[in-house]
């Protein structure tokens, strides 16, 4: 993908047309175009060549799509930083990827200086939204640009980003992709959506620094369509950008849903304008896509599937299609296989672990060879971790994570399988479940569970409600009532925080 090209294109299509609205505030495509590439060119006025790394370290605002664009237009190495890392996080992650310019805002708790001095190869840092004294300052840099188009040759398999997927001071894991890779995204939902600049995308609060938000800006460029942008999620702000920017896909996790689903005021909105409602994230979505579905009836639903190493997404199911629980089929370009536990490839409806190979697949984590030979094989299949099973029509389904797994007596249990059980009961607004040590059984299921406003905790009724569909080893042996589940940065529900309140 050469974004510099597809600037100049949407500039010149459609040049006044709203691409970007933030806080009410639209933005055009000439303006984006005119402010990227005043940015390529201060960069390439620092002595930033092609394949030097660039690191962006801010919320989701406009400047970061600015600071993207820019550094993308030159061939630059993007290295995206989810702006709730700390700043031992952000020095560890400069330092490993080698970074030379850094773009950040001032935050609480992060000292500037101080990553200056512990990051001997930053070269420049490059400040947002507010002066601070010894460093560039964003408004000046663009004062002294001019937006001339950078003349630089991107080729498909030049390195156009490192992902940090996990990792502070331990092992960093840095998806290294391509410029071809920034394709994939918008490639893949344009084959089961069919994308065209009479859309409008919103994204809320999905960060930058994941593959999943960045492809937000992609679609953007790559089709000329609009994008309302959240900084943060909020379920009554987002229901109101649909109804205000009359938006026609989103795609969003499904504890985004939940929030949704609870808001009272969300019969008040005209939801019409959707075309797409589409969730990544968890095999337990099927519940909260119909129950949405119900306040949004003209909204096609669809679930997907994929990962930062793929590029995602890699894998839609066909809105219309009455399998809501499935991941659907894999895009052109990609393969899928699933293997048991000596490799072995399946057949359909056995379950094991699922293997994708492509053209999306990523390179390499950065500078980890034996972690990467871990994951990667001979032949290029990427060993995803999942555990899966396809149908006679060749429909994924996702059962859960393979480390997720929980073994009780010999007998293995997939928590999403049963939180989807526990979603379906009416008394229940979320559940999470873990394993914890057991003497007799080795494992054994427990459940966090947040009831619904207004209901009474009623666990002998949810048991026997799960002895109906599920077997007896499966339903949790202890719940624990709480008023909320802790969240990740993507807004997944964050299992390791459940497991470290139980150690």
């Amino acid at each position: 993908m050469d974004i510099r090209k597809l600037l100049i294109q949407q500039s010149q299509d459609y040049p006044q047309k709203k691409a970007l609205i933030f806080q009410g505030q639209a933005i055009t495509f000439s303006q984006i175009k005119e402010v990227s590439f005043k940015l390529s060119e201060y960069l390439l006025g620092l002595g930033i060549s092609k394949g030097d790394k660039v690191a962006i370290y801010l919320s989701n605002c406009p400047e970061a799509v600015f600071s993207f664009l820019g550094g993308f237009s030159i061939g630059a190495v993007i290295v995206p930083l989810d702006f709730m890392l700390t700043e031992e996080e952000v020095v560890h992650f400069l330092n490993h990827s080698q970074a030379k310019v850094l773009i950040t805002q001032p935050k609480k708790d992060l000292n500037l200086r101080s990553i200056k001095a512990k990051c001997p190869g930053l070269e420049t840092i490059i400040v947002c939204k507010q002066r601070v004294e010894g460093f560039l300052f964003w408004d000046s840099v663009l004062e002294s640009s001019q937006a001339q188009e950078p003349e630089i040759e991107i080729n498909d398999n030049d390195v156009s980003s490192i992902f940090y997927t996990s990792g502070s001071t331990g092992h960093p894991k840095g998806v290294v992709l391509t410029y071809k890779h920034l394709s994939n995204p918008g490639r893949t939902i344009d084959y089961f959506l069919k994308v065209s600049e009479k859309d409008t995308f919103l994204c809320a609060g999905v960060p930058f620094s994941h593959i999943g938000g960045l492809g937000y800006i992609l679609l953007m460029v790559q089709f000329g369509s609009g994008l309302v942008l959240m900084e943060k999620f909020q379920p009554l702000e987002f229901i109101k950008n649909i109804n205000n920017h009359k938006v026609t896909i989103f795609c969003i996790v499904p504890a985004m849903y939940i929030a949704i689903l609870s808001l009272k005021e969300s019969d008040k909105f005209d939801l019409s304008s959707l075309r797409f409602a589409v969730v990544f994230g968890a095999p337990s979505s099927a519940v909260l896509l119909k129950r949405f579905n119900k306040i949004c009836p003209k909204a096609r639903l669809s679930n997907g599937w994929g990962m930062t190493e793929t590029a995602a997404p890699n894998c839609m199911l066909e809105p219309g299609l009455d399998k809501i629980h499935s991941i659907g089929k894999f895009a052109p370009g990609m393969q899928a296989k699933i293997v048991d536990d000596s490799e072995k490839e399946l057949g359909f409806n056995s379950q094991g672990e699922l293997w994708v190979k492509g053209e999306a697949v990523m390179l390499e984590y950065y500078k980890e060879p034996e972690l990467t030979k871990e994951v990667l094989t001979k032949d290029s299949w990427l060993k995803t971790g999942d555990i899966a099973y396809y149908d006679p029509e060749g429909l994924f389904y996702i059962v859960g994570r393979k480390k997720d797994m929980i073994k009780v007596a010999g007998e293995i249990v997939f928590p999403a399988e049963v939180e989807e059980k526990m979603q379906r009961y009416p008394k229940i607004k979320e559940a999470a479940v873990i394993g914890i040590a057991d003497d007799l059984r080795g494992e054994v299921p427990k459940a966090f569970v947040v009831v619904n406003p207004g209901e009474e905790w009623d666990e002998q009724g949810l048991k026997e409600y799960l002895k109906k569909c599920l077997a007896h080893f499966k339903i949790p042996h202890y719940f624990e009532v709480v008023n909320e589940l802790p969240k990740n940065k993507t807004g997944k529900i964050d299992k390791q925080a459940l497991i470290e309140t139980t150690a």
